[in-house]
């Protein structure tokens, strides 16, 4: 794949400096943002987790000094997992993680739809079993923010408490990324914890908006970059494209257009999901990526100006990742997508790792 050219990079600051590296082990790895965060805050990530095919040959290729499993947590030891990372029970500066969490998810739970027998909730405890086998100095999971409310977690926090960890109340919160950041409206649990004390609020900033974010990353224009995530235009039915034609440019939505152009579904009142075949706004931060950020039909996933839906590059950038930042499309680009709004924002990640580090080394 031929990289794009990157302009400037508005996430990569200034990393704290340490006489040695900080150990990292990533469990459930997905696609490398957590990888990618810990790394730029200097971190030094010694192996991660990864069931899945596609999301672990995208983190290996973009991490390959990484020891990567691609194998069921469940199936690994804590014998094996130092063995892998050469290190001793009590060693690894910091574990971090996202344990799969559709089951917790908003709609889910909403839905009360097997949210609470879901069985990917469980590999919370998985986490939980790591950190009793390998003593982590520190911990950081992050996830939805309904995980906040479900029993399991506090039980998980019960648990750390016994096994020595900080854990009061301003260890876990729910943050909006737009607030560290990233462009885009993402609300997370984030969970910090460390057996050295307390670690402090990681910094906030001004909101990245769509337009600076899009004009740090000056992306030539659909078609002409030589990268599969860009380039890609889909075939739209002319409906669909007239529809999107119609949708007003900075902000738009569907409830301009013209009583023809409405579709069936859309017309009751009832019908939900306002935001789909919405544009996004040129100054606020772009919306939560999701599988479906490629796909008008699925949000406010609409360029602000031309009439497209963003592309899968672009939805990579608003969750932080770099321009040349590659995914492996050879099971399409439904994948990617789902991997791209399932990742966690680079730079969310490093905000937050810094602090950990900083708690640490005592280093600030």
């Amino acid at each position: 794949m031929k990289e794009s050219k990157v302009k400037s990079d508005i996430w990569r600051q200034s990393r704290p400096s340490v006489h040695k590296a900080l150990t990292a082990v990533d469990l459930f790895s997905g696609a490398g943002g957590m990888t990618l965060g810990l790394k730029q805050a200097g971190f030094k990530v010694l192996a991660g987790i990864e069931i899945e095919r596609i999301p672990a040959a995208t983190y290996t290729i973009n991490h390959p000094e990484v020891y990567c499993f691609r194998k069921d947590i469940r199936e690994i030891g804590a014998v094996e997992l130092l063995k892998a990372i050469g290190l001793k029970r009590g060693e690894l500066d910091l574990l971090a993680g996202c344990p799969p969490c559709q089951g917790f998810s908003t709609l889910r739970t909403r839905k009360k739809s097997n949210a609470v027998v879901d069985d990917r909730n469980d590999l919370l405890f998985e986490f939980l079993r790591i950190v009793e086998a390998i003593s982590p100095r520190s911990i950081m999971m992050e996830n939805v923010p309904a995980l906040t409310k479900d029993n399991r977690m506090k039980t998980f926090l019960k648990r750390l408490s016994v096994l020595g960890y900080k854990v009061g109340r301003k260890n876990v919160r729910v943050e909006d990324a737009s607030e560290y950041g990233v462009p885009q409206r993402r609300y997370r649990m984030i969970l910090l914890a460390s057996k050295t004390g307390q670690i402090k609020q990681a910094e906030k900033s001004e909101p990245i908006t769509v337009r600076k974010c899009l004009e740090a990353v000056r992306l030539a224009p659909v078609g002409e970059t030589g990268d599969p995530l860009h380039d890609h235009v889909p075939n739209r039915a002319p409906h669909v494209a007239e529809i999107i034609r119609n949708i007003p440019k900075d902000g738009g939505s569907r409830t301009s257009l013209p009583e023809h152009l409405v579709l069936d579904c859309h017309k009751s009142k009832k019908s939900g999901f306002r935001d789909v075949y919405g544009r996004m706004s040129w100054d606020k931060v772009s919306p939560t990526m999701t599988g479906g950020c490629g796909n008008p039909s699925k949000g406010r996933y609409l360029h602000p100006e031309e009439d497209r839906a963003i592309s899968l590059r672009e939805a990579a950038l608003f969750q932080t990742f770099p321009a040349d930042y590659q995914f492996d499309l050879t099971e399409g680009r439904g994948k990617v997508a789902l991997m791209i709004g399932n990742a966690l924002p680079p730079e969310f990640i490093r905000r937050h790792a810094i602090e950990i580090s900083k708690s640490l080394t005592g280093i600030e």
